[in-house]
């Protein structure tokens, strides 16, 4: 009996041990019940080491990585207490390496979006971006933000600061930047995502959080059902090239208006009819956020997922809103849950300024000088509805 008693004991403090192993994050298993290694992102990229970080307050867990300064995962549960995991990822840094889908979760800079012939005009110089996409520069271009290895300035149990400097000339773009991103969890299940940036020549920046969501959880089909609700009277149209060439079309009466909560799906069926539809491929523009003041936080968005009842709110100092229907996704990539990564099966929503324009009338500039300092905050706020 006293055998019995001591092997118990020794039961326990074995699966203790095990315990403190897992949550200094060895072998990191979150609420979904999937399995995030640490090992299988500690890699060397360009002589900086990328590694795994986690972050945990209340009932909701993340975890990060400082290549690209990406989310990889987001637990949080539904109204029955489940948890899952509802930012589409993948499991390692070489899945990261090697997918189609460059943008998971990552920071977009210097600017998020496309810029025509990749053409920036700053006072009397123009510089030119390396195209990336057609005609255009797009998201920072193929060694953005997004590609690079990012250092970690300070990390606990709910926040991670991670830093990058962008050199003079990188992607073509003036100036040295410095910037830092910090990620916050606070016992309000919010997401805080913090953003300050300092440059010594004037240079265009506009950041923002590329994560994909699917508020059933990554790899449980179609976002057609998901009701969004945008608060935005206009949108930014595009022509043929993806560019937004104006701010002054109005959504009502057309698949844009998300004023009142409507499912993604229920216009998609006018994506050959509609033509700003069809240019896109789907959703895939610049909404403009009604705002009373300028860099003031409020609601810009919100999606309630109806069977499971996560509700998620979008909350943000910049004016506007890019929403995204993943319209191009094949397959090619398989995420953390094993299971490829489809068309529509997730959706961004994008807080950033207007698009870049060398034409200040067209839209008010993204310019940071060096005597300015570039800080907003977005707010990704999870909460159950039944």
């Amino acid at each position: 009996m006293k055998h019995s008693n001591v092997n118990i004991l020794l039961l326990v403090i074995l699966f203790l041990v095990q315990g403190i192993h897992i949550v200094n994050g060895q072998n990191s298993k979150n609420d979904a019940g999937m399995l995030l290694k640490v090992e299988n992102f500690q890699k060397n990229i360009n002589g900086k080491n990328v590694n795994l970080y986690f972050l945990k307050n209340d009932n909701i867990n993340m975890a990060i990585t400082n290549y690209g300064a990406r989310i990889v995962s987001l637990c949080v549960p539904d109204k029955y207490g489940k948890m899952a995991d509802v930012v589409i990822g993948f499991k390692s840094i070489d899945d990261y390496l090697k997918a189609t889908g460059v943008y998971h979760g990552a920071i977009i800079g210097r600017v998020a979006g496309r810029i025509n012939n990749g053409k920036i005009k700053i006072d009397d110089s123009t510089y030119s971006l390396q195209l990336n996409a057609g005609t255009s520069h797009l998201h920072g271009g193929s060694y953005g933000f997004h590609n690079q290895v990012w250092n970690v300035k300070s990390n606990n149990d709910t926040s991670l600061v991670l830093t990058y400097l962008s050199k003079d000339g990188e992607m073509g773009y003036p100036g040295n930047v410095n910037v830092d991103v910090t990620y916050i969890l606070n016992s309000k299940r919010e997401l805080i995502i913090d953003y300050k940036a300092t440059t010594d020549e004037s240079t265009p920046l506009n950041l923002t959080n590329h994560a994909f969501f699917n508020l059933a959880g990554e790899g449980s089909g179609s976002i057609y059902n998901h009701l969004l609700t945008i608060n935005a009277n206009y949108i930014c149209p595009i022509d043929e090239a993806k560019i937004a060439i104006a701010k002054n079309y109005k959504v009502k009466a057309t698949p844009f208006d998300f004023r009142k909560e409507k499912a993604i799906g229920k216009d998609l069926i006018f994506e050959n009819d509609n033509q700003q539809l069809k240019l896109a491929g789907g959703y895939d523009h610049h909404f403009i956020i009604i705002r009373n003041k300028k860099n003031e936080m409020i609601v810009a968005a919100s999606v309630i997922e109806p069977n499971s009842g996560r509700k998620m709110e979008v909350l943000t100092q910049e004016p506007c809103l890019h929403f995204f229907s993943a319209n191009f996704f094949k397959g090619a990539d398989i995420g953390k849950m094993g299971k490829p990564i489809n068309y529509r099966e997730s959706f961004a929503l994008e807080t950033q300024c207007y698009p870049y324009s060398s034409d200040s009338k067209l839209f008010p500039t993204i310019i940071l000088n060096p005597t300015d300092k570039y800080e907003t905050k977005t707010i990704f706020r999870f909460s159950i509805v039944e």
